[in-house]
C-alpha cells in the first residue's frame, strides 16, 4: 500500500503540474490577446509630435483596465510613461527604474514577460513602432495569472492529499480483508512448526480450513499447498515411526534372544577354565578371550535392551533414592577403576533424595564418570558436584581435560556416537553410554546438557525433587 500511495502521489503531482502549466499557458495567451488589443488602441491614439492629439495621453481614453502600463518614446527623445493603478484606478507615472526596464523591451511586436521589480512584479509587455517613428510599449500585469494558477495548485494539492488519504485507508482495509485468510494459513503453519516432530509419533491433525484453501485464489493456493505439504510430512513421519518401531523391536528381540547363548558361552568357557584336566596354554588363553569377549558382548546386549525398553516407554521404578550416598559410592568405584586420575567430590551438608530408579541413576553417574576417565589423559581432575536448586537437584561431572570438539557436541547423546573412529574397548567405546544417560534422565522427567571448551567440560543433570 505504501508503494501504491507513492505511485499515486507521483501521478497526482504530474497531473497537478501539467494542469498548472496548461492553465498558465491558456491564461497567458488570453492576456497576450488583451495586450495586443491595448497596444493597438495606444498606437491609434498616439499624437504626432508637431500636432497635439485628441488626448494628452492615450490612457485618458476608454478601454484600459487597471494595471495597464504605457510608455511612449517620441523620436525627438520625449518620453511619457504612466500606468493605471490597480487599487484606485488613478494614473501614476512610472519610476525611472521601471521605465528603464520597460524601454529595454525590443520593438518587435512580440509579447514577452518582463520583471519590473518587487513592487510591480511580472508583466506581459509588447513594444511596437508607429509610422511616425514613436515607440509604444504596452504592458499588462501577470498578478491575476499567477494568483489563479497558485489557487488552482493549492486546490489540486488539497484534493489530491485528501484523495491519497482516502485511498490509503480504503486500500488498507481492502488489503487487510483480502489477506485475512493468509493470517489463518500462517497460524496453521506456526502451529505445525511448534509440534515436536522429532519425538516419535506425532499426529499432524492441523490443516488449513477448506474455505481458505480455494484453488481459484492466490491465498487459497498457498493454503492448499500447505495442506498437501503437511500431508506429505505426516506420511513421512508415520513411515519413519513405523520403521523406527520395527528397528527397536528387532533390537529388543535380538538383545533378548542373544542373552541365552551368551550366558551359555560364558558358562562353557568358565567350565573349561575350572576343569581339573590339564589344558594347553594356547587353549586356555583362547578360552579366557572367549569369556572376556562374551562378558563384553553381554554388556552391550544389556545396554541395547535397556534402550529398547526405555524407547518402548516402560515405566521405571519410583522409590526414594538417597542421591548423596549413591554419588559417594559411584565416585569411590571410579577412583578404584581410574587411579591415574584425580577425583574430587562436592556434596551439600544435608542428604539429597529424589524419586526414581536407584540402579538406573547409578548407571547414569557411572557412565558419566567412565566417559570422563576414558576420554581424558592421566592426571586429569574429575569433579562430581551435587546441589539443590529451585524445584530440583543438580548433578554435575566436570573435568579439566582437552574438551570435546565443537563439531561433536551436538551429537554426543546420539547412539553409537564416539569421539574417535576406534571400536576397541581400550581406545574407544560402543557409543551407547551417553545415549543411555540421556534416555534414563528423560525417563525421570529430567534433563542433561553439555558445556565444553578446552580445559573445561561439564555434563549437568537436572532431576526433579
Amino acid at each position: 500500500m505504501a508503494a501504491q500511495v507513492v505511485l499515486l502521489a507521483v501521478v497526482c503531482a504530474i497531473i497537478g503540474v501539467a494542469t498548472g502549466l496548461a492553465l498558465r499557458d491558456t491564461m497567458v495567451a488570453r492576456l497576450d490577446d488583451q495586450l495586443v488589443d491595448a497596444s493597438i488602441k495606444v498606437r491609434r491614439d498616439v499624437p504626432p509630435p508637431p500636432m497635439p492629439g485628441r488626448f494628452a495621453n492615450p490612457l485618458d481614453g476608454p478601454g484600459f483596465g487597471p494595471g495597464t502600463l504605457v510608455l511612449i518614446k517620441q523620436p525627438d527623445g520625449g518620453t511619457n510613461a504612466e500606468r493605471i493603478a490597480r487599487d484606485s484606478g488613478d494614473r501614476t507615472r512610472l519610476s525611472t527604474d521601471v521605465a528603464a526596464r520597460a524601454e529595454a523591451v525590443p520593438a518587435d511586436g512580440k509579447p514577452r514577460t518582463v520583471w519590473l521589480g518587487e513592487e510591480l512584479g511580472d508583466h506581459r509587455m509588447i513594444a511596437t513602432t508607429t509610422p511616425l517613428g514613436a515607440v509604444v510599449i504596452t504592458g499588462l500585469p501577470m498578478a491575476d495569472v499567477d494568483s489563479t494558477v497558485s489557487r488552482m495548485g493549492w486546490t489540486v494539492g488539497g484534493v489530491a492529499l485528501a484523495g491519497l488519504i482516502a485511498v490509503s485507508l480504503a486500500g488498507a482495509l481492502i488489503v487487510r480483508r483480502t489477506l485475512r485468510p493468509l493470517e489463518r494459513v500462517a497460524a496453521t503453519a506456526s502451529r505445525v512448526a511448534e509440534l515436536p516432530l522429532h519425538e516419535g509419533e506425532v499426529a499432524l491433525a492441523e490443516r488449513v480450513p477448506d474455505e481458505y484453501a480455494d484453488p481459484d485464489t492466490e491465498v487459497g493456493q498457498v493454503g492448499l499447498a500447505l495442506n498437501r505439504m503437511i500431508g506429505h510430512v505426516g506420511s513421512a513421519l508415520e513411515a519413519r515411526h513405523a520403521s523406527e518401531t520395527r528397528v527397536r523391536q528387532f533390537v529388543a528381540d535380538a538383545s533378548h534372544e542373544l542373552r541365552t547363548p551368551l550366558t551359555a558361552i560364558r558358562g562353557y568357557a568358565e567350565l573349561t577354565r575350572r576343569s581339573s584336566e590339564e589344558v594347553p596354554p594356547q587353549i586356555a588363553h583362547a578360552m579366557r578371550r572367549v569369556e572376556s569377549e562374551a562378558v563384553r558382548m553381554t554388556s552391550l546386549v544389556e545396554d541395547l535392551l535397556l534402550l529398547a525398553r526405555l524407547d518402548a516407554g516402560r515405566p521405571l521404578a519410583r522409590e526414594p533414592v538417597e542421591l548423596s550416598r549413591l554419588v559417594v559410592d559411584t565416585v569411590s568405584d571410579a577412583r578404584i577403576a581410574g587411579p591415574d586420575h584425580e577425583w574430587r567430590l562436592e556434596l551439600p551438608p544435608d542428604a539429597v533424595q529424589v524419586a526414581g530408579d536407584a540402579h538406573k541413576l547409578h548407571q547414569v553417574l557411572a557412565n558419566l564418570l567412565s566417559n570422563a576417565r576414558t576420554h581424558t589423559p592421566p592426571g586429569t581432575t574429575v569433579t562430581t558436584s551435587l546441589s539443590t536448586v529451585e524445584g530440583g537437584v543438580r548433578l554435575a561431572v566436570s573435568d579439566d581435560g582437552p574438551g570435546i570438539p565443537a563439531g561433536l557436541q551436538g551429537e554426543v547423546f546420539e547412539r553409537f556416537s564416539r569421539g574417535d573412529t576406534s571400536r576397541s574397548r581400550a581406545a574407544g567405546s560402543t557409543g551407547l553410554g551417553l545415549s543411555i544417560v540421556a534416555a534414563v534422565v528423560a525417563s525421570h522427567h529430567g534433563s542433561v546438557r553439555l558445556a565444553s571448551r578446552p580445559g573445561r567440560t561439564t555434563f549437568t543433570v537436572h532431576l526433579p525433587r
